[in-house]
Formats: structure tokens, C-alpha cells, sequence
């Protein structure tokens, strides 16, 4: 079904894959190196294109567009306007798909929507109003282009079935690009996904993708990478089917994709009026790719990622076929996500043998697209969803898409199936729609079912699970009245209905200033919508004090802060952090505020041991050994250390939130993604690596680190930072800060990204 190359591999007239250099001088006559072999990817052609140093091993790219949606573009605007903002440099779109409902009893979020507005005004971007598109829609539909890159503050930002290189990072790097600075990654590796064979009826796009995510996540295949989508499977493909795989590659740690393009490609662009956007790509004659994966289309069953990751992946089969042995060993998996905070069992799901799900949903960028939507129709109608605990909701992922549904009928069918058809809105993505009981096992064509996402509250003793599945299987189960089912086991006749794009409903609903700003727009603020906090230089030594300590194996940025009914404060830095590691830390907020009462201090010229008393005999003996410390010269502030942090979103807040809490570092054995340090970076937090096994580290959560001349080992590159963890005397630990850019340096020497721009 899927096999992994152990080593890299060439690529021939884009169909036949060879692993010996000597193989592939007698088949091409040619000689050539891996090196110049890479060069024919068609990723290596984009990043070149848009890289504006003279040197491809170290990137400058400035990208072409930029997105973001309601729970990150206010952030992104008041820290490039606290920078010097002036106007938007390149098309900037304002989406509003996750804060889109009205806060209870107050219009928090819609104030966001109208400062969203007032800015696309007058810096001169484009506003899409909430229910008209998910940010994911719109950008496939209105801002891809072939041989393209678009940067977006939402990790799930990838076009690159439409032939479009997009990046999903935090806001900050966002800000660079709005001060016409530079998008700084050394040259990423590029892995190739050879499409083989041709999907079975019934067997959709998130069926495929979770079968390469279960392949690729654990062993980090394509951690960083750029996956590039070739082979003979591709044409198999529709456009659609294409871009529900592509959008799920985020789910892999990769860093980016691009696929082949062709005439289905072609028509996607004819249908949205924008033919001229359309560029063909593909790989040179000899392309080396840094590793291959090959994936027989033909073989792939309907999946299910099972709670509580999307890797955690199964065939529907296995489950139904092994279901005790399989809920017992997702209930063993979740001992470590959960922390033991709540009794975990899925047992009570199994009725008559069969599995039970409590709630089906096929929703945002990865579900809500036209084809999977009337494929699930076409296997509904017919059928009623039953009057017992099984709900059914549909949400097309834009307006458009949502009309032609209604056109064609199948809007129809589901809704006398019993099914809820809503507007586009990404909040069941991340627990701010359709929220299921406590103990409910819910079923989405969404991207991710990591641990609270869909709205638990641990700390309250609630809990709920989902798992993946394509919308065609979901249907099928609804179809069943709630017992699971895949879809190859429905008898259903697919109507394959054209999709007919309505370009005048944006047209008539969405603000588009065509680039030209009008500076004399107030931006209209609401009460909830409040201005960083100032933030200090880096100073010449630190003492960190570790205010949490989690040993899963990775931990995600919704465990960092949590999404869902936080979303609200998500433009007011201070309220927000209230939140930060609610669900897995509830003591480090109080934690953390402790340790940066002594910061404050500082910043106020007076004694720190007033603010934190315990921090005395701390400076007593670090003094023993470095007399001159704390004469003006020391900083206080907090530090977590996790194992492998930051997994998921793109969500700066996750670090953000850290920063305004007074937290100075990470300690990590590694970080999970690129996005997750960089938002670290950029929020001047040091990204502190440790090579110790976590299960035996030489200090723990309470425990006080102290770093000297810890500026001048950021100033001069050091290797190696050496830190003393502080008891009855200072014991030496090693710390790295691995590779960073010039710029990123200077940054934390800063403090932050707004005081480097700020100069």
C-alpha cells in the first residue's frame, strides 16, 4: 500500500524510479550527480524563483500572497503596525472561518471581523466576510497560481496540488513579509510521493492521506521536507481529490508541497475564471529526490485515525474486525495524553458487536469540498439517519460551493437523510462547533483529532474522541445509523455532478481593495483587542526557573494553548495567556507569574529577592561562583521542558503566551516542527535543545537553571551553551541552541521581533 525508500532515489521522464546511479547512466546515458539531479525538482525550480539571495543552500523567499484567518490576523496586524507598518507590500487576505459566532453575550469576535475590515482598508488587503469561505476555500479558489507561493498563519496552508508552493507558519513570519523582509529556511530536502494504480470506488482523498500520514509522522520521513506528488496515480485524480490529499500533508511534519499539474489542473482554473493562472509543472528527465514513497492507490481501503493522532491509523476493516483488541490499545495510547486526568474507555461503543459513533461531521478545508460532499449525498439519500444519540452535520467549505450543493440537489438529499448542512466555518476543526458529549465518539472529515481539540475540558473531567475518516465512509456510517462503516460496503451509483463556480457571490460580498490603500481608515478597535506587552533585550545572564515538565512523546501547540473556546481572547495577549497549558499544566499560568514578578522587578530598578523570595538563596550560590552577577547585568524569567514540542498548528500563541508570561526558553530534546521554533524565535525565546534522555534528567520542574554570558553565546554562535542547574551547588548541563540565521539571532538579542524592527 505504501513503501518507503531507505535511501534517495531518481526519478525518470516522471514514471520510473531508480535507486542505482550506475542504473540510471544506462538508461539515460547520462552522468549525473544527486546534486545536479536535484536541481530538476519542481520545487527546486519554485524555491529558486523566490529566493532572493545568491545562494540556494541559504533561502530569502518572498512570497507572492499572504493569508490568515480571524483567530491570527489581529496579532499579525498590531505587531507589523507596532513595527512600522505602512500598507500591505503584496495581497494580504483577512478570512473569517474561525472566530466566526458572536462570543456569548458579547461581540468580542465580531469586533476582530471589523478591525479585519477597517485594516484591509487601509493597508490595502482583501476582506472576506465570516460563513463565505474557510480560509483554505478561498485561497484555492481566489489566490492559487502555478509556479506560485503563498504564505498563511494556519498550518494547513497547502495549494500545492493546484501547483502552488504555500507554507502554513506563525504570524510573525507573516510581519516579515509585510515589512518587505525575507521568509530565511536553509534549502529543504525534497521526498517524492510516486502515485501509483487508481483509487477503488469508495476510497476517498483523506482515505489516501491518512495511509501516507500513518507511513511517514512516526519515524519523520518528511519532517521539514517538501513533499513533491508525481507518477502515473496522479491523472487518476481530480483536482478535488487531489487537494483533499494535499491539504492533509501538514499532518506528516512536512514543510511544504508541490504536485505534478495537468489539464484536470487546467479545468479547475477554467471552472474559477482564472485559466491564466495555470501553469504546467513537472520534474526534469533525471530528478533525484531525497527519499521516495510509493503509494499503490489501487490497494488503499477506507481509514480511520483512530484517537488521539492522525497517524494513529487503521483500515475500517481492522477496527470492525478487531475491535476489543483495537479500543483497548487506543485506551493504552491515551494514558499518555491524558495524564490519567480522567477514566478512559471506548468498551461502552461497542453494541451487538459493532462499533457505535455518537456523531459524524464533514467540514472545513480537508472535508468541505464539492466532490466529497456529493459523494456523501449521493450515498445517503435514501437512507435516515436514525433518531437515536447519532448526529450528522455538513459544512461546505465555501458559499459558492455551498450554492452549486444546493443547486444540484444534494443539499437536498442529505438534509432528508436528517443531516445538519451549515455554513463554511472551521470551528469543529478545533472545538468551537458541533462539541460532543462527554465520553461521545465522534467521526470527522477534519484534520485533526489530537487529545481536547474537539472541545474536552480534562481539568473538568471531560472528554470526548475522534477519529478520522473520509466523508464518502461517514456517510456510510450515517447511512447506518451511527455503526461504522466503510463506504466500499455501500452498493451506491455515483452521480460524479459538475461543479459550476458562481465568481458573483464574492464579488458582491467580499471587500477587495485591488492593492491600493487609504490611509485615512481608523482602524476600529474593540475593548478585547489589546497591544502587546513591552518585552526586554535579552540580558547578559538568565536564570530560568523549569515552571512545567511534560514527557509525552509529543506535544502539541493545542496543548501549549488550548484551541476551541479560547478563541475569544485570542487578540488580547494578556487574557489569552490565562489559558496557556490549561488543559495539560494548570498549575504553570501561577507558576509562571511567580517567577516573572522577580523580571518585572528588574525592569523596574528594584531587587528581584522582594518579588520572589525563594530566588535568594538561589543568587547566594550562583554568586559563590560569579561574584559579578545580578549588578544590573541578570534577568529572571520561567522555562518548560518537553520532550518534542509542537507538533500541530501554526498558532504563534502557542509561544507567544510563554513570552508574555515571562518565559525566556524551551528545553526540548527536539521541536517537531520548524514552525513551532520559529515562533519561539521570533517571540525572543531560546530554543534550548538537550541531549539528555528525558526520563533521567539532571533537573526537573522547580528546579532553578542558571545561564551566564548566555548574550555573548548567542553573539558569537557558540556551539555549545554551558548552564548550571542550581541546588547546593551549580551542576554543569550542556544546552545547543542548533542552527539560526544571522537575523534570528539578532532577534533574540533583541527580545522580540517587534523590538528588532522597532530598532
Amino acid at each position: 500500500m505504501v513503501k518507503l525508500y531507505e535511501t534517495g532515489a531518481y526519478l525518470l521522464n516522471g514514471t520510473e524510479i531508480v535507486t542505482d546511479e550506475e542504473e540510471v547512466k544506462a538508461k539515460t546515458g547520462q552522468d549525473v550527480t544527486p546534486e545536479e539531479a536535484a536541481k530538476q525538482t519542481m520545487a527546486y525550480g519554485i524555491l529558486s524563483a523566490h529566493n532572493t539571495s545568491d545562494n540556494m543552500e541559504r533561502l530569502q523567499i518572498k512570497f507572492d500572497k499572504l493569508t490568515s484567518h480571524d483567530i491570527t490576523f489581529v496579532g499579525i496586524i498590531q505587531t507589523a503596525r507596532a513595527s512600522g507598518l505602512e500598507k500591505f507590500p503584496i495581497p494580504y487576505v483577512l478570512t473569517n472561518c474561525h472566530n466566526s459566532l458572536c462570543a456569548v453575550g458579547g461581540t468580542i469576535n465580531e469586533d476582530d471581523h471589523m478591525f479585519g475590515l477597517t485594516c484591509a482598508k487601509k493597508y490595502g488587503g482583501v476582506y472576506v466576510p465570516p460563513h463565505q469561505a474557510v480560509i483554505h476555500q478561498f485561497a484555492r479558489e481566489m489566490l492559487a497560481g502555478g509556479g506560485k507561493m503563498i504564505l498563511g498563519s494556519d498550518s494547513h496552508t497547502r495549494y500545492g496540488a493546484l501547483g502552488t508552493m504555500a507554507m502554513g507558519e506563525g504570524g510573525p513570519e507573516l510581519v516579515k513579509q509585510l515589512l518587505n523582509k525575507t521568509y530565511d529556511i536553509k534549502m529543504p530536502g525534497v521526498v517524492g510521493i510516486y502515485l501509483d494504480g487508481e483509487p477503488m470506488k469508495g476510497v476517498g482523498p483523506q482515505d489516501v492521506a491518512l495511509a501516507i500520514i500513518g507511513a511517514t509522522f512516526a519515524n519523520g520521513y518528511v519532517n521539514n521536507k517538501v513533499m513533491e506528488f508525481v507518477g502515473p496515480g496522479v491523472s487518476k485524480l481530480s483536482a478535488d481529490f487531489r487537494i483533499g490529499i494535499d491539504v492533509m500533508t501538514t499532518e506528516t511534519t512536512c514543510l511544504s508541497s508541490i504536485w505534478t499539474t495537468d489539464e484536470k489542473i487546467k479545468e479547475f482554473y477554467e471552472i474559477h475564471g482564472r485559466t491564466e493562472d495555470y501553469k504546467e509543472l513537472n520534474p526534469g528527465a533525471v530528478t533525484y529526490y531525497d527519499g521516495m514513497v510509493y503509494v499503490n492507490l489501487s490497494e488503499i481501503k477506507p481509514m480511520i485515525a483512530m484517537p488521539f493522532h492522525p497517524s494513529n491509523v487503521y483500515t475500517i476493516d481492522e477496527v470492525n474486525a478487531n475491535l476489543e483488541d483495537v479500543l483497548h490499545d487506543v485506551e493504552k495510547k491515551a494514558l499518555v495524553s491524558l495524564d490519567g486526568a480522567v477514566d478512559y474507555s471506548l468498551q461502552n461503543k461497542i453494541r451487538n458487536g459493532k462499533l457505535y459513533v455518537d456523531q459524524g461531521l464533514i467540514a472545513g478545508c480537508a472535508g468541505g469540498g464539492f466532490e466529497n460532499i456529493c459523494a456523501a449525498a449521493d450515498i445517503i439519500k435514501g437512507h435516515y439517519i436514525g433518531s437515536d444519540e447519532f448526529t450528522f452535520s455538513v459544512y461546505p467549505a465555501s458559499t459558492p460551493i455551498y450554492m452549486e450543493l444546493v443547486k444540484n440537489g444534494a443539499v437536498a438529499d442529505l438534509m432528508a437523510a436528517g443531516t445538519i448542512v451549515k455554513t463554511a466555518f472551521c470551528g469543529p476543526c478545533f472545538g468551537a462547533g458541533d462539541t460532543p458529549a462527554n465520553n461521545a465518539f465522534s467521526i470527522r472529515h477534519s484534520t485533526r483529532n489530537f487529545p481536547n481539540r474537539e472541545g474536552s475540558k480534562l481539568q473538568s473531567g471531560q472528554i470526548a474522541s475522534v477519529a478520522l475518516m473520509d466523508a464518502r465512509s461517514i456517510a456510510a456510517t450515517a447511512a447506518n445509523k451511527g455503526y461504522l462503516t466503510p463506504a466500499t460496503a455501500m452498493d451506491v451509483e455515483y452521480t460524479g455532478k459538475k461543479y459550476h463556480f458562481d465568481s458573483n457571490i464574492y464579488a458582491n460580498r467580499v471587500f477587495d481593495s485591488h492593492g491600493v490603500a487609504d490611509p485615512s481608515v481608523e482602524i476600529q478597535f474593540g475593548p478585547n483587542i489589546k497591544d502587546w506587552p513591552a518585552m526586554s533585550p535579552l540580558p547578559e545572564n538568565l536564570i530560568l526557573k523549569v515552571v512545567s515538565e511534560i514527557h509525552d512523546p509529543v506535544t502539541t501547540t493545542d496543548e501549549l494553548i488550548p484551541s476551541g473556546e479560547t478563541s475569544s481572547y485570542r487578540s488580547n495577549p494578556l487574557g489569552l495567556a490565562e489559558f496557556a497549558l490549561s488543559r495539560k499544566d494548570p498549575a504553570y499560568v501561577g507558576r509562571a507569574k511567580e517567577v516573572q514578578a522577580a523580571q518585572k522587578a528588574i525592569e523596574a530598578g528594584e531587587c528581584p529577592l522582594s518579588a520572589l523570595e525563594e530566588l535568594k538563596p538561589v543568587m547566594e550560590k550562583i554568586k559563590e561562583a560569579y561574584p559579578d552577577a545580578g549588578e544590573g547585568n541578570i534577568g529572571v524569567g520561567s522555562t518548560i521542558f518537553a520532550v518534542k514540542p509542537g507538533d500541530g498548528s501554526a498558532r504563534e500563541q502557542a509561544a507567544s503566551c510563554q513570552k508574555v508570561l515571562g518565559g525566556w526558553a524551551n528545553i526540548a530534546n527536539e521541536y517537531a516542527t520548524k514552525r513551532y521554533r520559529s515562533n519561539l524565535i521570533n517571540w525572543g525565546m531560546l530554543p534550548f535543545i538537550t541531549e539528555e534522555n528525558h526520563e533521567a534528567l539532571s533537573f526537573k520542574n522547580g528546579d532553578y537553571i542558571f545561564v551566564p554570558d548566555v548574550r555573548k553565546a548567542v553573539e558569537e554562535k557558540a556551539a555549545e551553551i554551558k548552564a548550571y542547574v542550581v541546588g547546593d551547588s551549580l551542576k554543569e548541563i550542556t544546552l545547543t541552541l542548533g542552527d539560526m540565521t544571522d537575523n534570528e539571532r539578532e532577534i533574540i538579542l533583541k527580545g522580540c521581533l517587534i523590538n528588532y524592527y522597532r530598532g
